[in-house]
């Protein structure tokens, strides 16, 4: 039985990758901040050390003796340093492949902060001399799921897109992959581009939702300054609130990614559409 270190294993894709492997009989390690946090992944089966993810001695008793590491890291400002030091920790225990959750966007000559510690991470890892597999997912359609409330509500979302598209990725799609990926031979120094089954406005969106919902469902292109009004309410953290409007501004203005056929020659199949995603939350966007 192989054993795989997971970084992440609290949140969503994490998460969600953690139960694949355990569902195939692998063996799973993490790290989680407290005993809480930790209770449930003991519960499952997974090998938890409970501590701080930056500390030296924490990632090396974590890494040792693993087949492979999976970096997964929120976005933030500590992420670049986190996972640097994930990769020392693996690159001095001898871990032969690491892969990381990654971004489209992870380019040179991307500013955002955000795209940047992708690139400087995906950067130090192929320069390591570790086999490497790079997921890089696109806009989430899980985004979404925080417009539920004014989808519930008033029959509308609301985000600054203006007439911008994008080839919406599913989450489940990309912890699908990275799955795949640790369980699977043949996937060293790959990059792997994951996105939806085709590119949609936001105009495009609100008609997938009043399909599937059958009540009319309208986007509203929100003030950009407005937005980050909003979004400061819930967002904190200066540098995502900055980095997440610029993501923003940049499908605004026009970025757009072309769908992929990466995850239909991983799997055989199709990757699972905006619509998809609809009907699987229905409940959420749909009024009481």
């Amino acid at each position: 039985m192989s054993m795989h270190f997971v970084s992440g294993a609290t949140g969503k894709t994490g998460g969600d990758v953690v139960r694949r492997l355990l569902a195939a009989g692998h063996g799973v390690r993490t790290i989680a901040r407290s005993v809480e946090k930790a209770t449930a992944l003991t519960a499952a089966g997974v090998d938890v050390l409970v501590g701080d993810g930056s500390d030296a001695a924490l990632l090396a008793r974590a890494v040792e003796g693993v087949d492979k590491v999976v970096v997964i890291y929120p976005n933030g400002p500590e992420q670049a340093e986190l996972e640097r030091a994930l990769l020392d920790a693996s690159v001095a225990a001898g871990v032969p492949h690491i892969v990381k959750l990654s971004s489209m966007e992870a380019m040179r000559r991307n500013s955002n902060p955000v795209h940047r510690a992708h690139f400087e991470s995906e950067s130090s890892i192929r320069e390591s001399g570790i086999a490497w597999t790079m997921i890089r997912p696109n806009f989430y359609m899980q985004n979404f799921l925080p417009n539920a409330v004014t989808i519930r509500s008033e029959g509308r979302f609301y985000l600054p897109m203006g007439a911008g598209q994008a080839a919406m990725t599913h989450t489940g799609d990309v912890s699908e992959v990275i799955a795949l990926v640790l369980t699977q031979p043949g996937h060293e120094n790959q990059v792997y581009e994951l996105t939806g089954p085709e590119v949609l406005s936001f105009t495009d969106v609100a008609d997938r939702f009043s399909s599937v919902l059958g009540r009319k469902v309208e986007y509203v292109d929100q003030d950009p300054e407005a937005f980050r009004q909003h979004l400061a309410r819930f967002v904190k953290s200066a540098w995502q609130l900055d980095a997440v409007c610029d993501i923003f501004r940049g499908i605004r203005e026009g970025y757009v990614a072309s769908p992929t056929d990466s995850f239909q020659k991983l799997t055989g199949r199709v990757p699972r559409s905006l619509t998809d995603f609809i009907v699987d939350n229905r409940g959420l966007f749909s009024m009481a």
